[in-house]
């Protein structure tokens, strides 16, 4: 268990990273406000507007960096700073979360498959580490047998888990696209503005990367643990 608890340590201190890197940045483009004087609402309704969404609202959530599409209600969820705020980093999330729902509207197809595992991994994500740890405690404690065939649904689960986070970084990068070229194409920013936004969703593209590395990496040291039990 030590060289789990290592690797858990080391994604944990990269995932620490780039988020502070995400947060620092926000704050240093929140301070670049935007000549047309559009708030990150109307940014998002003018950006569903010239995409010829009218049946997506957008609405303000609490919390900060709680932004993201609902494609089960049709909304695009603003946090209260982004809703309100009128600078680069509130323009880049609220185009970002409007690239969603425009993906969403031309039935792009990652994020077709990514809605349908939802189900499945919401499941899995929730109870997978359980069952490997009790997997291991089987394997260790009553019946190696036994314990194997627990750690192997535990790593199905895992992967699941693994399959979702790959499959959101086409989805999430695609979306960013979108955002920027929409920004650039409508004359929404200045270049200093669009260069803000970029580098802000550019962080924020990397926090899904190092998820996603993280739990393949995690997911390749349970698979060691199973072949080396066989």
């Amino acid at each position: 268990m030590m060289g789990y608890y290592i690797l858990a340590g080391a994604i944990m201190l990269v995932s620490m990273f780039v988020s502070n890197r995400l947060k620092s940045k926000f704050r240093k483009y929140s301070k670049l406000h935007l000549q047309n004087g559009m708030s990150g609402a109307e940014i998002a309704q003018k950006m569903l507007r010239d995409n010829g969404i009218t049946d997506v609202k957008v609405i303000s959530t609490p919390g900060q960096l709680t932004d993201h599409y609902n494609p089960m209600n049709k909304t695009v969820n603003l946090s209260e700073a982004v809703y309100n705020q009128r600078n680069a980093a509130a323009a880049a999330v609220a185009a970002h979360e409007c690239g969603h729902a425009v993906q969403h509207a031309t039935a792009y197809n990652w994020l077709q498959m990514r809605s349908r595992l939802v189900p499945m991994v919401s499941i899995a994500s929730k109870y997978s580490q359980w069952v490997i740890m009790g997997g291991l405690l089987l394997m260790g404690m009553v019946s190696v047998g036994v314990g194997q065939t627990v750690l192997l649904v535990g790593i199905i689960m895992f992967g699941l888990g693994t399959l979702f986070s790959f499959i959101t970084l086409p989805v999430e990068y695609d979306a960013s696209n979108r955002a920027l070229a929409w920004l650039k194409s409508a004359n929404m920013v200045t270049s200093q503005e669009y260069d803000g936004a970029k580098d802000a969703l550019k962080w924020a593209a990397r926090t899904y990367v190092v998820a996603a590395v993280g739990s393949l990496a995690t997911l390749l040291y349970f698979i060691s643990i199973y072949l080396s039990r066989d």
